[in-house]
């Protein structure tokens, strides 16, 4: 019996996986407005990620253990954040960066300048995964073991 929705599962994300378009990490935004409001928006989270970090060490809240793992997963937002506008800034606004698509598993990425730093700075800048991807497991690690401290302290208090 789990067996068999084990299977079904498999052929699910097997069939999202066979009809599915290719889905781009950093995003390109029509007309400069969607580009200031997209940039602006970047710079609100990095704010309100480093507001968070304060008020956690600010209240002491950082020696549980589930607030600390939000507190990282923020400041690895702030990073995330920061390196997107980053990319926008190169590929977008001072358009120094031209991406060519020349197949599905290709591109040509050239500098403006034929700058050998700012191609890989740029290549590697747009590997923003590996800085969301650990920010939303280190805030999913914090919410659980949020849970976890409040379920056990009401059990704590329920018992008789």
């Amino acid at each position: 019996m789990i067996f068999d929705r084990y299977i079904q599962k498999i052929w699910l994300v097997g069939l999202i996986l066979l009809f599915s378009e290719p889905a781009f990490a950093t995003q390109a935004h029509s007309a400069p407005e969607g580009l200031y409001a997209h940039q602006l928006a970047h710079i609100f989270f990095i704010f309100s990620m480093g507001v968070l970090i304060y008020w956690l060490r600010e209240r002491q809240l950082i020696q549980s253990p589930g607030w600390r793992y939000i507190q990282y997963a923020a400041f690895f937002f702030i990073l995330w954040n920061a390196d997107a506008f980053f990319v926008h800034l190169l590929e977008e606004q001072f358009a120094i960066i031209d991406i060519e698509r020349v197949s599905l598993w290709n591109i040509n990425i050239t500098a403006a300048t034929q700058s050998k730093t700012l191609f890989w700075l740029y290549y590697a800048a747009k590997l923003d995964h590996l800085l969301c991807v650990p920010a939303l497991f280190l805030l999913y690690f914090g919410l659980r073991r949020l849970l976890k401290e409040t379920e056990t302290k009401s059990s704590r208090t329920a018992a008789p």
